[in-house]
């Protein structure tokens, strides 16, 4: 959070905040947009603030939906700022992907796949068409879909979990084997990103990155700045229980769950300097809420750093000093806000030397 707003004439901010809340209400036959509605109604949108703010706590989220009319930049500010009052209780041990109750999980390196693909709810396979009957859409007509649903789909036929679709591979050994004992992962929240970065830091920083701009860059790479061309391995969206340590016995027990999207892309084959055999390079992606364009974006960023951070970068997309540092859709807002603010005096200075040398050329 590199800018912020500064202070200025004391009455004229209050009525630009005024000004504010009229644009959020001034539709005066409208009902106020609930919580639950954006959370529920504008799922999408919701998951990527999640996702931006790097806090997950839905009804916050919501909330800065809403006391931002919609500005996504501005509702991730609300949540990394309300983050950053709050005191750190604890930290969890690292959480498998595998334990998710899914909502949706796909592959697009099989067509089968342990358990079976689950397309869940998507909008992949459907026409980009207007739906007009939207336009005056009855409440009746709105709470029968989700009535109907919860009848036909009893408790019990709900899918849990599955296996992951990598481990197949593994077992063949194409792709390289977990570390038993991983690094501890990089805290971005209380340490300051100072290149050359552990893959953690990486991860971290894209995690809770713009999509915007995590998509941009990725794309480039996607286009010839870049030779990553992946294939999905799984992407799963569910909910991930969290563990926690029980504070008298120590063992880990469940205090809740949260959305999360899940991308694993398998993408070129080489040795490693400590490996003989070739195997799959691997890319990983996972942010909060449901957001399946970053967690693809960030795991194709992800194995495009991995060689960047071995070799020289041949492009942007492998730069972890460019990727990272410019990705954070806060820092990106305010950088650019801050231009919004007085500069009188510099641009003052700028008018002088231009006009001293003006008059230095003309009486040359």
């Amino acid at each position: 959070m590199g800018y912020i707003a500064i202070k200025g004439g004391e009455a004229a901010i209050e009525q630009a905040q005024e000004l504010l809340e009229f644009l959020r209400t001034h539709s005066v036959a409208a009902n106020p947009l609930s919580l639950e509605q954006i959370q529920h109604q504008l799922h999408f949108l919701h998951g990527r603030v999640l996702s931006e703010g790097g806090l997950y706590h839905p009804e916050l989220a919501s909330l800065a939906i809403k006391q931002s009319a919609g500005d996504t930049l501005e509702a991730a500010f609300y949540l990394r700022a309300y983050r950053s009052t709050r005191p750190r209780l604890n930290e969890t041990p690292l959480q498998s992907g595998k334990n998710m109750r899914l909502i949706r999980r796909i592959s697009a390196a099989f067509k089968d796949i342990p358990g079976g693909q689950m397309l869940g709810p998507t909008s992949d396979y459907l026409q980009r068409l207007f739906r007009f009957e939207l336009l005056d859409e009855s409440p009746e007509q709105f709470r029968r879909i989700a009535k109907l649903w919860l009848k036909e789909s009893p408790p019990e036929a709900l899918p849990t979990t599955f296996p992951k679709v990598l481990d197949s591979l593994r077992q063949e050994g194409l792709l390289p084997s977990i570390a038993e004992h991983p690094d501890r992962p990089f805290d971005i929240t209380r340490e300051p990103l100072v290149f050359p970065v552990s893959r953690s830091a990486a991860l971290a920083t894209m995690a809770r990155a713009e999509t915007g701009s995590i998509l941009a860059i990725a794309y480039s790479n996607m286009r010839g700045y870049g030779d990553i061309h992946p294939t999905v391995a799984e992407l799963r969206v569910g909910y991930l229980p969290v563990q926690m340590p029980h504070p008298i016995t120590g063992e880990l027990v469940e205090v809740g769950e949260v959305l999360m999207t899940e991308c694993e892309v398998v993408a070129m084959y080489e040795a490693e300097a400590n490996q003989n055999i070739p195997t799959f390079g691997l890319g990983y992606g996972a942010c909060f809420g449901h957001n399946e364009v970053k967690a693809i974006a960030m795991a194709i960023l992800d194995r495009a750093l991995q060689k960047g951070m071995k070799h020289k970068p041949d492009n942007p997309s492998e730069d972890p000093e460019f990727v990272l540092l410019h990705i954070d859709g806060i820092e990106s807002m305010g950088f650019a806000s801050h231009y919004k603010m007085p500069h009188y005096v510099t641009f003052q200075s700028d008018l002088d030397r231009l006009r001293i040398t003006q008059r230095m050329k003309n009486e040359e």
